[in-house]
């Protein structure tokens, strides 16, 4: 079976291919931009540098960094940065010799920091961009190209405005509109025709031809000198590789010119660049993912980013970063692997050693079509639906801002613009929604402790005294209010407040202050703040449990109470209400078969017979009464102490099902079919038994058939009074 990358190797060489195209002439004339400050003589350093650039990135951050598709090559910002700063050295008075050292220096220790970056992790950070950033983001970058490319499609000089470039006709050149409607044309229908050679390769073959046809009208269009029409000559370096050699020494003549203070003053522009070049490539990074539905690994990207910018730089080269239109061009051109990234590094160096003479007729309207038509692609039509829904508009509004900005200002301020929005949005979202998930009260949901009757009776006139709150979401400086509104009418009311936290996804200091006062008002009338299932790790990593420790609130205190479970926390509560009630069970003697529920009113030789039949049995804390799987039948009544029914789900886990305590009876389904035993029974602390096998039982039956009758009435009253609580327990959790 063939390997990914032979499969695909035409589509990742065409690809590369034109990314070059696009990508070597914008390199060259940044770096002219760069170096003109130096001097006029420093221009052929620039076009060298940038060509340097080019080859250095396009190899060592392709290879390095792993994203498919993503052409990394020197970039505005880059040009933004290093010409601001060699200006600046300038008016100081530094030599132009100083000045090559230290942007060299300026563009190591700027890949320096963005390998420290994807070291530590920053990288990651990108991944919580919001989808309305990215919309806004692509359609920005997408106006940026077209408004970028159409002075170039109208064939108006150099340096003109958009604006003037629109409204001024006589600046029009026909030539240019003609190569630009075909190429344009081209791209478009190209797909429909065939896809075995990428549109944007017969799209620009198509824009060469027809300048050379318009050139049998216009004779000038086959004069290279000075024509504007075509990309030009690319010897700027020299065109050996005499140029390269120089290039590399020269950045080293100045090293003894350098001072402390100077290399001081770098550290925020190298910042500055850093930040800059990162955010430029994993914003590239994103928008490719959009595009593609891939996913690209934000940390090692950084780190390829930074090794090659200190590769390039150490050549002689301008650093750079993953380029929004170099790259939407190898991807249209059929590019599939970072394979693609090191064709165009290596095809930047081949088309200026050897190619120069032809990718000089290269007409600049053919690919400002292509990045026009893939302009005009980017822009996310589908963002106009968010206007038809109110709950959307604010989405919108984030598209909008993010567009608006980038337009005004910068990308870069568009994203920050794009996040900061988007965290609004996102507090506003937490704020509207309710913490409070379901509400109850202490005589509509009980523990699985299995009542007897007159305690039962208890729960339902006193259990009001609890409130139960399962809380979800975030509780922070957003939700705070909304929280402390929904507890503080039962502040007052009653004895016990239990926040069960199993659904909340995050707490901050303000949330639990907020809960350490609720503390304090539930303690002025001897209430008590109950914490059920405190998550031991949020998905930020924050284990609840120690933050409410380390902020004091979770501490062993008097009036607050801390449960694994929120059945252990009603089980708590409901014997503090049922010993309040003055019968709860006394633990210190264990009951007699005439003081179980089940057997109340039997006469005494009734008992007596009944008593002769059954076995006395002692269970230590922790022992098992039975395992699930086990064969029995005998029927278990407790004198003294609570048994746990625990339901295994494997070797590790089980459900706790139900609580059974003095007076209460368990085991009754074997006892009445015979089947294999479902559940474990487990001693919650020491436990006493009356045990009935059904042996005993048919036994008694036989002599007292009424006894009998009356036992087994007994049993189907009791299980069809649990069955009644459980219903009513379910139906509170559907409201």
């Amino acid at each position: 079976m063939a390997h990914p990358r032979t499969n695909n190797l035409a589509g990742d060489f065409w690809g590369g291919m034109a990314a070059m195209l696009v990508a070597l002439p914008a390199a060259i004339a940044f770096g002219v931009t760069i170096f003109a400050a130096l001097g006029g003589s420093y221009a052929a350093y620039g076009a060298l540098a940038g060509i340097l650039g080019a080859t250095a990135l396009g190899l060592v951050a392709s290879l390095l960094g792993g994203t498919n598709r993503l052409i990394t090559a020197p970039c505005a910002p880059a040009a933004a940065v290093l010409s601001a700063f060699a200006i600046e050295q300038i008016q100081r008075g530094t030599p132009a010799e100083a000045i090559l050292l230290l942007l060299t220096v300026l563009g190591l220790s700027a890949g320096l920091l963005q390998l420290l970056f994807g070291l530590v992790g920053l990288g990651r950070l990108i991944k919580y961009m919001p989808y309305p950033v990215v919309s806004g983001y692509l359609s920005a970058v997408g106006l940026i190209i077209i408004g970028s490319q159409l002075p170039k499609l109208l064939g108006t000089p150099g340096g003109t405005s958009l604006w003037r470039s629109l409204t001024t006709p006589s600046l029009w050149q026909w030539q240019g509109i003609v190569v630009g409607a075909v190429t344009a044309l081209v791209m478009v229908l190209a797909p429909r025709v065939t896809k075995l050679v990428p549109a944007a390769i017969l799209a620009l073959l198509a824009g060469v031809l027809t300048y050379f046809g318009i050139s049998l009208v216009d004779r000038d269009l086959l004069i290279l000198a000075g024509n504007t029409f075509v990309v030009g000559s690319l010897d700027g370096g020299g065109g050996s590789g005499h140029g390269f050699v120089d290039g590399f020494l020269g950045r080293w003549h100045g090293m003894g010119l350098l001072s402390m203070a100077q290399l001081g003053n770098m550290i925020m522009p190298a910042l500055t660049l850093a930040v800059l070049l990162s955010i430029d490539t994993l914003k590239t990074c994103v928008v490719l993912d959009a595009l593609t539905r891939s996913r690209h690994n934000s940390n090692r990207e950084l780190i390829g980013q930074g090794l090659g910018n200190m590769a390039s730089s150490l050549i002689g080269g301008l650093p750079g970063a993953g380029t929004m239109g170099a790259t939407l061009v190898n991807m249209s051109s059929g590019a599939q692997t970072k394979l693609s990234g090191l064709i165009e590094g290596i095809l930047a160096l081949v088309a200026f050693l050897v190619l120069g003479s032809l990718i000089a007729w290269v007409p600049v309207a053919a690919l400002a079509a292509i990045l026009t038509v893939i302009g005009v692609r980017m822009i996310d039509r589908t963002c106009l639906h968010f206007l038809k829904s109110r709950a959307t508009v604010l989405d919108f509004a984030v598209i909008a801002a993010v567009v608006g900005v980038a337009l005004s200002f910068s990308l870069i301020a568009a994203s920050a613009t794009g996040v900061g929005l988007a965290i609004l949005l996102f507090i506003r979202e937490q704020i509207g929604g309710s913490v409070v998930r379901h509400k109850s009260y202490g005589n509509q949901t009980f523990s699985k402790c299995v009542r007897v009757k007159s305690e039962m009776r208890v729960l339902e006139q006193r259990g009001d005294a609890a409130v139960i709150f399962e809380l979800q979401g975030s509780l922070f400086f957003g939700t705070t209010a909304q929280l402390y509104a929904a507890l503080e009418p039962e502040l007052a009311a009653r004895t016990y407040v239990i926040l069960d936290m199993r659904r909340v996804q995050s707490v901050d200091v303000t949330a639990t202050h907020m809960l350490e006062q609720v503390k304090d008002m539930l303690a002025e009338h001897h209430g008590f703040l109950i914490f059920s299932r405190l998550p031991s790790q949020l998905p930020s990593g924050q284990d609840m449990q120690q933050y409410f420790d380390t902020v004091g609130l979770a501490q062993k205190q008097a009036q607050v109470r801390v449960f694994g479970d929120l059945d252990e926390a009603l089980e708590w509560v409901e014997d503090r209400i049922i010993a309040e009630a003055t019968i709860q069970r006394e633990a210190e003697q264990p009951l007699n078969l005439h003081e179980i529920d089940l057997f109340n009113g039997r006469k005494e030789e009734t008992m007596v017979a009944l008593e002769a039949c059954m076995e006395k049995r002692q269970v230590k804390t922790g022992e098992r009464i039975f395992t699930s799987g086990d064969t029995g039948d005998e029927l278990f009544l407790i004198r003294l102490g609570a048994v746990r029914i625990m339901l295994p789900l494997n070797d590790r886990q089980s459900i706790h099902l139900s609580t059974f305590g003095r007076g209460n009876f368990f085991g009754e389904m074997a006892f009445l079919d015979g089947a294999l035993r479902s559940a474990d029974a487990i001693a919650h602390n020491d436990v006493e038994l009356f045990v009935l096998s059904r042996k005993n039982f048919d036994k008694l039956a036989m002599e007292h058939k009424m006894v009998a009758l009356k036992l087994l009435e007994g049993i189907a009253s009791v299980l069809s009074a649990r069955l009644r609580y459980a219903n009513a327990q379910m139906r509170t959790l559907e409201t």
